[in-house]
């Protein structure tokens, strides 16, 4: 069964930066499909939960309170990398939008929920090195290309 990685807050796991989870059942159905590798490349970094929401802005990432939180982005992004060589993971589904997962778009760095054009810390650095990044709402494209 080819294994993947997820964004481990969409399984449920309480990791999300207010302590919560973003729990998808359309995601933790692909257990089907695939054997589901979960991840949160911010714990991964050492950052706490809960802890204060990030957004990049430039080439930093930053808390609402102008924390420089980059180099815990960074070590969370190697970590999932990592992972994913271990695992032999060809694909992650990672939750969008956010500044360590989203892809394609972000939250623009102003705090006041806005998007942009770009991808998270770790969402770019898997797709450098070869691995396929999906969103949460791409499960099915997921489910053709890779089941």
């Amino acid at each position: 069964m080819t294994k993947i990685l997820v964004s481990a807050c969409l399984l449920g796991e309480n990791c999300k930066y207010s302590g919560g989870n973003n729990k998808n059942e359309e995601v933790i159905a692909l257990s089907k499909y695939f054997e589901l590798i979960p991840v949160c490349p911010e714990c991964f970094g050492g950052l706490t939960i809960p802890r204060e929401p990030s957004e990049i802005s430039g080439d930093r990432v930053l808390t609402k309170t102008g924390e420089d939180v980059t180099a815990e982005f960074v070590e969370g992004a190697e970590q999932t990398l990592y992972i994913a060589h271990e695992k032999n993971c060809p694909a992650a589904l990672l939750k969008e939008n956010s500044p360590s997962c989203g892809f394609g778009k972000i939250y623009d760095g102003s705090f006041s929920s806005k998007l942009t054009d770009g991808n998270g810390i770790t969402a770019q650095l898997l797709n450098d090195n070869g691995i396929a990044v999906f969103g949460e709402n791409a499960v099915k494209k997921l489910i053709e290309l890779y089941s």
